[in-house]
């Protein structure tokens, strides 16, 4: 892709969330949330573990990264204090996915609200980290 003055935009393949345990979040990304395995490779004591949405599954890929850097964990542990969310992605209508995924059990530390122009909830996804759900209000 080309941009304005006909330098090359990059695109974003790959985007990660650290977790701590790559075998637990591999279970609640693909088996609560619905992504689904692109790659899994070994990587020395970890693995190389990628999931997509099913919807596009040759889209942007989620890299379930280990969170083994000591420096990862005080940042994870500091957005969760403040009640932030790591990353955030995009549902048709959130409402009905967090009624959807409270009925799986999932534990949201923010309800539904109207933020601006997008409606949006905070779940914790079991693995460190505090994720947003949202979708745009159309005008």
């Amino acid at each position: 892709m080309v941009g304005n003055e006909g330098v090359t935009v990059p695109r974003i393949v790959l985007a990660n969330v650290y977790v701590d345990d790559q075998a637990k979040a591999l279970a609640f990304y693909t088996d609560v949330l619905g992504f689904v395995l692109k790659t899994d490779q070994p990587a020395g004591e970890y693995r190389w573990l990628t999931v997509v949405s099913a919807e596009a599954p040759d889209g942007v890929e989620l890299l379930l990264e280990p969170d083994a850097n000591p420096a990862i964990k005080v940042f994870k542990e500091a957005l969760v204090a403040d009640g932030i969310a790591f990353t955030s992605f995009a549902v048709e209508d959130v409402a009905a996915a967090y009624e959807q995924l409270s009925l799986r059990g999932i534990r949201f530390t923010q309800p539904p609200a109207q933020v601006g122009t997008c409606v949006m909830a905070v779940l914790d996804d079991t693995c460190g980290n505090l994720i947003e759900i949202c979708s745009t209000i159309p005008q």
